[in-house]
């Protein structure tokens, strides 16, 4: 079977089977209308009821007799899944994925809390498959007592992990000057955008609130386009803070875009992290929060995500 909507593709095909819309018996359409007559017959119980004594075994070893005495051996239960597959051996687990997932390499398996599921990721894609690899399941798993979003706490730290990865030379951050921040958000942002620049505009608010911004190209035209290049030219400037501002809210900024740049890496990192639109802020617990949020309103959201990833 192959999942088209996912990200998992799967080599192994099952068998196609067509349906017509109407069934066919011999090549003629089946009586509707005489079945919805046997179906409303008074007689129909006292029929079904005869027809289940009929076939009821006739005795306790009824069935293992006329397995005998028809020469046929009846098969015993298959073994456990335990037996044949070890829960503990993730590596064998992996081996036996990867021959079936295509152009999807499999960074991890680990186990979860429900006893037999396995959860397989890669980058941000998560799935969860039985332990002899049959089955998989696209879609979040959710602790339903607690109310813990498993997949999406996998998630976080997968984001948090991928955005540390950056050195933070390779970004333009807007901090505090007075007292240390709080918080430190990264944003993908794009010069063009509308949302993107109302966020600029209130930068001095978020740093009084204590956030720092940590900048991210994400142009949405993509490469080689007009906002890519912008991106590239404030980059490339002597002052990449001013050369910012100056394009977002002051009026456009034109400058040399020929020094080595991020802008690209920027590019690749939205898009291995799912991200669509800009603005797109990014916790520092690795939650995603899309679009503009004015800084009263960030500020609550961090201080709700702090509490949140708070043990106890």
């Amino acid at each position: 079977m192959r999942a088209q909507d996912g990200p998992w593709y799967i080599v192994r095909q099952a068998p196609q089977q067509n349906y017509s819309p109407r069934g066919r018996y011999n090549g003629r359409a089946p009586n509707y209308q005489y079945l919805d007559k046997i179906m409303r017959s008074p007689l129909l119980p006292v029929f079904i009821s005869m027809l289940i004594v009929a076939c009821a075994p006739q005795g306790p070893d009824a069935s293992s007799d006329s397995a005998s005495g028809s020469g046929i051996k009846a098969e015993s239960a298959p073994d456990s899944m335990a037996a044949e597959f070890d829960p503990d051996d993730l590596g064998a687990l992996k081996a036996r994925l990867q021959a079936n997932i295509e152009n999807m390499p499999i960074e991890s398996i680990s186990k979860t809390p429900m006893p037999g599921l396995y959860e397989i990721q890669s980058g941000l894609n998560f799935a969860y498959v039985s332990l002899d690899g049959r089955y998989l399941i696209e879609g979040d798993l959710n602790d339903m007592f607690s109310g813990r979003q498993l997949t999406e706490d996998r998630r976080k730290t997968q984001r948090s992990v991928m955005l540390a990865g950056i050195p933070e030379d390779q970004s333009i951050l807007y901090a505090p000057e007075k007292d240390p921040a709080k918080y430190t958000v990264t944003v993908f942002t794009d010069i063009d955008c509308g949302y993107c620049r109302l966020l600029h505009k209130s930068i001095k608010e978020y740093n009084d609130a204590g956030i720092a911004v940590k900048y991210l190209f994400f142009p949405r035209s993509g490469p080689n386009t007009e906002s890519f290049h912008k991106a590239e030219a404030v980059w490339c400037a002597e002052d990449r803070q001013a050369a910012l501002t100056q394009a977002k809210v002051g009026g456009g900024y034109e400058g040399a875009r020929s020094c080595s740049n991020p802008v690209m890496s920027h590019l690749q990192m939205a898009a291995d992290l799912g991200i669509r639109g800009t603005p797109a802020i990014i916790l520092p617990n690795g939650a995603h929060v899309p679009g503009y949020r004015p800084p009263a309103e960030l500020v609550k959201i961090l201080a709700e995500h702090q509490v949140a990833a708070t043990p106890g």
